[in-house]
């Protein structure tokens, strides 16, 4: 794994998050609010309050100041635990003390970051368990009350446990207790083929552990485009230590004890009938609060909860850090009069093997079925990293294997999908994004130009 760009992405964020605003001023305390009184005539305490201080809540806090809300930050824990986590599962390498203990250190000092960049940006940050007790009314801590005019949740999510699975946090774990393993096992079993679960993949085969895959659906590496899927099976799986079952469900896991090993029961994913037994470690991996495409919550009667916003992986949209952030400015935008709907589809997604992979907007099959419906035509277009563009770049880092392949509509150039596998496909994906964000067109991009022979070109 590259130690050294992936330190250097890291600097990068925390410049970034601990910049001042954009016109260069840092903010004085906001004593009173933009929003005076509540309905019965109280003044609020805040003007916005966000409970939890992951990704989505940062985000929402600091685009919240820039507009002038006064805002306070409720957190159970600590600040940035999903970014801390991330960067801690990029660089966890634990057959060697000297990284896992670099790990730590940069986790501190991103937590760190984090915390004191609301601090200078004058956003409150209340310590203890947030919940909501009415409208526009939070608990925190011990029975303290709080009001504002708006809340968003953005509490994140936890590893989803199917039932039938005994979880002991050493021999069967989530995908949370993976991050701190103190050896790599010799054999280790992973529910889902997600992006999730081949990243642990990816990790737990390069110091030489062996893999079993175990998958509901009839193909391994679902959700990507099809033809990627093949691809990053024929390079990420086939010449590994790994194994697969697909087309089954893990419907018992029994830890191990008393000497015996893990034991997972599988059963046909369609008949339900037993199909195997195995024994082995195994990490686990996989009801979300409906909300519209404002954020906004749908309570059980199918009816909006005024001033109550959902943002992050508790709604379902897209389980990304970095879409709880966007989904955090576009309801901050709401709540200051500027009405917005993110575009979800131009959001990218990256999977951190080596090499990477990445997608934005539709795969395919996707953009096909949309097609037949609204009646246009598809067309692809595809470029293999050893061609004449990328290929200098990747082959110079002995990573040919590559392929970017573009969905879009020949009649108006709409790009309806971007997905990359090979050398810094994470990093490649943004001009795709911003792309689909901006509408641009594939004609118009004819024209643009990237340096020779960088990441772009």
């Amino acid at each position: 794994m590259s130690l050294r760009r992936i330190s250097a992405s890291v600097d990068s964020d925390e410049r970034r998050l601990v910049s001042p605003l954009r016109n260069g001023k840092t903010p004085k305390q906001l004593t009173s609010c933009r929003f005076q009184t509540r309905s019965n005539g109280a003044p609020f305490d805040y003007d916005l309050i966000i409970i939890g201080a992951g990704a989505g809540g940062h985000g929402a806090a600091l685009h919240a100041v820039e507009k002038g809300l006064k805002t306070a930050i409720i957190e159970g824990d600590v600040c940035g635990r999903d970014l801390r986590e991330q960067r801690m599962f990029q660089l966890r390498v634990m057959t060697v003390k000297g990284v896992a203990d670099h790990a730590s250190n940069l986790a501190t000092k991103i937590r760190n970051n984090l915390t004191n960049s609301m601090k200078a940006l004058a956003v409150d940050i209340l310590t203890g368990f947030g919940s909501v007790l009415g409208p526009q009314e939070v608990k925190y801590g011990n029975d303290n009350i709080i009001t504002a005019k708006d809340i968003i949740i953005a509490t994140g999510s936890v590893p989803f446990v199917p039932k039938g699975i005994e979880v002991d946090g050493k021999t069967v774990i989530t995908s949370d207790h993976a991050l701190k393993l103190e050896s790599v096992p010799d054999w280790i079993a992973i529910v889902g083929s997600g992006y999730i679960g081949l990243e642990f993949s990816d990790v737990y085969t390069a110091p030489g552990s062996e893999v079993t895959f175990i998958e509901a659906l009839d193909q391994l590496i679902p959700g990507f485009d099809p033809e990627i899927s093949k691809l990053a099976q024929r390079v990420l799986i086939n010449p590994r230590k790994i194994d697969y079952h697909t087309g089954v469900f893990a419907s018992k896991i029994t830890p191990a004890k008393d000497g015996r090993p893990v034991m997972i029961e599988l059963i046909d994913a369609k008949t339900k009938e037993p199909k195997d037994t195995l024994e082995i470690n195994v990490a686990t991996q996989r009801g979300f609060i409906p909300v519209d495409e404002r954020m906004r919550v749908i309570d059980g009667n199918g009816k909006l909860v005024p001033h109550l916003y959902r943002i992050g992986d508790a709604n379902g949209k897209l389980m990304l850090a970095h879409a709880a952030s966007a989904q955090g400015i576009s309801v901050v935008e709401q709540v200051t009069g500027r009405d917005h709907v993110l575009n979800h589809l131009s959001i990218p997604a990256a999977c951190f093997t080596h090499p990477e992979i990445s997608m934005v907007g539709l795969t395919e099959p996707q953009a096909r079925e949309k097609a037949e419906k609204e009646g246009f035509k598809v067309s692809v277009a595809k470029d293999k990293f050893q061609g004449e563009h990328k290929g200098p770049t990747a082959l110079a880092e002995n990573e040919g294997e590559g392929l970017a392949k573009m969905i879009y509509r020949p009649d108006n150039g709409e790009i309806l999908g971007v997905h990359i596998f090979g050398l810094h496909a994470a990093d490649l994906i943004h001009e795709a994004s911003n792309a689909i964000a901006l509408g641009t067109r594939i004609q118009p991009g004819h024209k643009t130009c990237g340096t020779c022979t960088s990441n772009s070109f």
